[in-house]
């Protein structure tokens, strides 16, 4: 929303459900089918294409949607002159330079995922970075559960909101980039 208000440009509400089979044992995790996430994609895309639409960006906010770039990208191209760009937020090029630059170890539910917005207020953070699992895989989700407990991949679970706030700076400045000249 911040990348586009300035340019005029629409967006679309977030999804709330992705693609996170391996999480499904935390409690409040809803996870959909990748080809349940394409469908729904898909169609809110058609019916934009239907109203005269041709430059899509999709921003994905979640490692487990990523599968969904290669079928999108298609959809695009099976609609000549559509354009689509699949842009994983934090793992864009600028976005994750400034994440590197702030701390080690930018991973799921860590610091880098904590942001002022994100944080429930009176629940303190751990004070001392979490080891890095060793898990390769998310199979069974309780013994993803059981390997994770909290849920972090390890590191640091909280930076100061300056800089936290610096690196959404970062990212949108590069989702802006993207919309208005990424095609």
């Amino acid at each position: 929303m911040e990348a586009a208000e300035p340019l005029g440009v629409p967006v679309l509400p977030v999804l709330a459900f992705g693609v996170a089979p391996g999480f499904t044992a935390y409690p409040g995790t809803v996870s959909v089918r990748l080809a349940t996430l394409v469908q729904v994609l898909t169609e809110a895309l058609d019916a934009l294409h239907g109203q005269g639409f041709r430059r899509f960006l999709v921003v994905n906010g979640h490692g487990g949607n990523a599968g969904a770039e290669a079928p999108l990208v298609e959809w695009a191209r099976e609609r000549e002159p559509a354009r689509l760009r699949f842009h994983s937020w934090y793992a864009g090029e600028r976005a994750m330079a400034a994440a590197e630059a702030l701390y080690p170890d930018p991973t799921h539910a860590n610091w880098f995922e904590n942001f002022p917005w994100t944080r429930l207020p009176g629940v303190p953070m751990p004070p001392e970075p979490k080891p890095l699992p060793a898990i390769d895989e998310f199979g069974d989700p309780h013994e993803v559960r059981r390997m994770l407990g909290d849920g972090t991949f390890g590191g640091a679970y909280e930076r100061p909101a300056e800089e936290m706030l610096e690196l959404w700076s970062v990212a949108v400045a590069e989702v802006r980039d993207l919309i208005e000249s990424g095609w």
